[in-house]
């Protein structure tokens, strides 16, 4: 069974076409109906003042005076009643005895008869103005007296038709429909055009509809937990929903809706991917305390119209990632070891099945001396057990790629001096970082060397202070780039499938996460010193990270 398919409602641009076109008819269609009327009182109000003045000026004529005493007033006063209505247009002249028996009429049989209409007032000295039907029709007609000395002699009527009054405003009325019908249609047009244009940007939906989408619009943005933010083609913000205010560092507090992207105080970096032309794919920028995926897309129709900016939260997947790699390299550094292990237990087998049991130990005992002897410098020094595992692991993998990790005898940091604010994560982003650049750098050099150093410095409690130093035999930085080594981005080795410049850059988000300092001076046997200085008690307010001296 097929039911009836139920009409969709008219589009908004639709429905306002509609409303438009009512609205102006009724306009024009109104301006037109007081128009006639006041056409009409005005066309009645000329023909009155007309008439009165006709009528006026034929009572004032001394020739009309002599013509009433001859003994036949008409043969004197018709002719010169139907010249005085050739000449002023009226439709009939009546000049007629006080008592209104005519003397002149346009129907020379009317002459004689009684005047039909209201001659009191005229009979008392007074002029009166009426609408009459008298013998030729409804007329706009006029009465006044004629007298002499004071005494009225005669009356006098002039009048116009109700018809030829009429036919005049209907000539007007034409004329004035006319400009209606064009002013209708010039409305229709431009209302029609507007309304397309209006269709165009609506998509053709109605109210509803656009109600329906803004509702959705308003839920989604607020559902969704990626940030979203969205920008004008003046790269002002226009829109964004909770999950882009949180990881912009943003408060609900703060009116952003309207500022510059360029004013939102974020990472120049950052800042620079909202603002450019072309679009960005998962570009990888760091905040204060965030690692964000970005992504842009301009939204242009024939002309830029704004950007579409989504905003992922990875802060934790870097983290882990970070932690996974450390992982995968100390799983390669003991596989490496647990060959080198095979081959030295292969030739203490060796020795043995050769009688030669006194080398054999000897050769054993020397290898694990020289085992735990670097076990025991690491955990002498670095009993934390975090950063000791760290540098162990650390050693193994720089051992593996040539390059000899050593622990300064500067470095003291016994189990339990760290507080618990400060994540054992942030550790070993600071510290893992900073080894795998200094082995990066010394890698491939003469005596490749670095050097770590981990204590709590001289002072008192209440003020100590973590040192994390690190320096390499490398080339050291450019002291023009000492500002820029912590920037997203920024290396001076070439990019490898994951893209460099991120490992200094999460250090200094790390640090300035954690209030601390971070600087880069050069080694005393040149290349490169990183130093890394974080409170140990929670600080009040983040303080700035540096560059140093290079």
């Amino acid at each position: 069974m097929r039911f009836p398919a139920i009409p969709r409602p008219r589009s908004l641009a639709g429905q306002l076409f509609a409303m438009q076109a009512v609205l102006i008819a009724v306009v024009v269609a109104g301006y037109a109906l007081f128009t006639y009327v006041s056409d009409q009182r005005q066309a009645e109000e000329a023909a009155t003042r007309q008439a009165t003045a006709v009528a006026r000026s034929i009572a004032d004529t001394p020739s009309v005076r002599d013509a009433v005493h001859t003994p036949n007033p008409s043969a004197h006063l018709q002719p010169y009643a139907l010249q005085v209505m050739r000449d002023t247009g009226v439709d009939f002249v009546t000049i007629m005895t006080p008592d209104g028996i005519r003397w002149t009429h346009p129907d020379h049989n009317q002459i004689g008869k009684r005047y039909l209409g209201h001659i009191e007032d005229a009979q008392q000295g007074r002029t009166r103005s009426e609408t009459f039907t008298g013998t030729l029709g409804a007329s706009v007609r006029t009465v006044t007296p004629v007298k002499e000395n004071g005494h009225v002699i005669a009356l006098v009527s002039a009048g116009i038709r109700v018809e030829a009054i009429s036919r005049r405003v209907q000539e007007q009325v034409t004329a004035l429909f006319g400009v209606a019908i064009g002013a209708l249609l010039l409305g229709a047009v431009g209302t029609y055009v507007v309304n397309a244009r209006l269709r165009r940007h609506t998509h053709g939906m109605n109210a509803t509809e656009l109600s329906h989408m803004h509702d959705y619009h308003q839920a989604t943005l607020h559902a969704v937990r990626e940030g979203l933010l969205m920008l004008d083609g003046q790269y002002r913000v226009a829109l964004i929903n909770d999950g882009g205010r949180e990881l912009l560092g943003v408060g609900p507090e703060d009116e952003v809706v309207g500022r510059s992207a360029a004013d939102l105080g974020l990472p120049a970096p950052l800042t620079g991917a909202l603002l450019a032309s072309e679009p960005r794919v998962d570009e990888v920028h760091l905040t204060a305390d965030r690692v964000l995926v970005v992504n842009t897309s301009p939204v242009s129709g024939g002309e830029r119209r704004g950007t579409v900016v989504t905003l992922r939260d990875v802060t934790e997947l870097q983290s882990l990632m970070g932690e996974l790699d450390s992982e995968r390299g100390f799983t390669q550094a003991l596989r490496s070891q647990a060959h080198e292990a095979a081959n030295r237990l292969h030739t203490v087998v060796s020795l043995i099945e050769l009688g030669r049991a006194e080398e054999a130990v000897d050769f054993a005992t020397a290898e694990l001396e020289l085992a735990q002897a670097l076990t025991d410098q690491v955990v002498a020094a670095v009993s934390e057990p975090v950063l000791a595992a760290l540098l162990l692991g650390k050693t193994a993998q720089a051992n593996e790629r040539g390059v000899e990790l050593l622990v300064s005898p500067e470095s003291r940091l016994d189990d339990g001096v760290l507080p618990d604010d400060l994540s054992a994560r942030d550790l070993v982003t600071i510290l893992g970082n900073l080894i795998d650049n200094a082995v990066d750098a010394a890698q491939g050099t003469a005596r490749a060397r670095v050097t770590v150093t981990a204590s709590t410095g001289d002072t008192e409690e209440p003020s100590r202070t973590l040192v994390l130093r690190v320096a390499d035999t490398g080339t050291g930085v450019d002291p023009a780039h000492a500002g820029l080594v912590f920037q997203r981005g920024f290396s001076t080795k070439p990019a490898g499938p994951g893209g460099r410049g991120l490992g200094l850059a999460l250090v200094r988000q790390a640090v300035h996460r954690l209030h601390g300092t971070l600087s880069v001076a050069e080694a005393d046997g040149g290349g490169a010193q990183f130093e890394v200085r974080l409170p140990l008690r929670k600080a009040v307010g983040p303080t700035p990270v540096s560059g140093g001296d290079a």
